[in-house]
């Protein structure tokens, strides 16, 4: 093996400098810094697919009953793969998945709960670590008004698993989900 050492080696012909042929590895030794000023294509991955859904208007919760989220607008959605109010694994994308809803219920009640859970094909459990566990956030009121929260996880989903949104809250009437403040997102995470 030889050694070569410059400042800068460009190519001899056209825009592309190939270094190796195909089955070869170049090794980068630890401690190399690597600075790039330029475009870099080929490295990692990309989040997608993407979603990111909001609610057009207001929607009614009755008390004591758990309540599927409507988001009728779109905000992103790489791989159409976000419809009805949900997002479905499309074929050859499965893995671990960040979701993220955020809700804003007006007029709650001292002392009351709420509470907003990530739904999987049609169920509360997901199974996680070899254990079915339930994807939820509560929260109680502390005074009357309003109430804002979101909720997180990471989600291993399988090609067609679809994931929504549904809301719990118990006051003993009808409350409402302010819309402009709720909303349903996710990405695929690159592993």
């Amino acid at each position: 093996m030889s050694k070569l050492e410059t400042n800068q080696v460009d190519p001899s012909t056209g825009t592309t400098l190939t270094l190796g042929t195909s089955g070869d590895t170049i090794a980068i030794p630890s401690g190399v810094t690597i600075a790039n000023s330029g475009t870099a294509t080929g490295f990692g991955g990309t989040n997608t697919p993407m979603w990111s859904a909001v609610p057009s208007s207001n929607q009614t919760l009755s008390s004591t009953t758990n309540t599927v989220l409507n988001f009728q607008t779109e905000v992103t959605d790489t791989n159409n793969a976000f419809a009805s109010n949900k997002f479905t694994v499309p074929s050859g994308q499965a893995g671990q998945y960040y979701l993220t809803a955020a809700i804003r219920i007006n007029d709650m009640t001292d002392g009351k709960e709420v509470q907003l859970a990530f739904k999987k094909n049609g169920g509360y459990e997901f199974s996680e670590g070899g254990t079915n566990r339930y994807l939820v956030s509560n929260s109680i009121q502390g005074a009357n008004g309003s109430i804002y929260f979101n909720h997180q996880a990471i989600v291993t989903l399988a090609v067609g698993d679809y994931i929504e949104v549904a809301v719990y809250q118990n006051t003993g009437s009808n409350k409402d989900v302010n819309y402009t403040y709720t909303r349903f997102s996710g990405f695929k995470l690159i592993t």
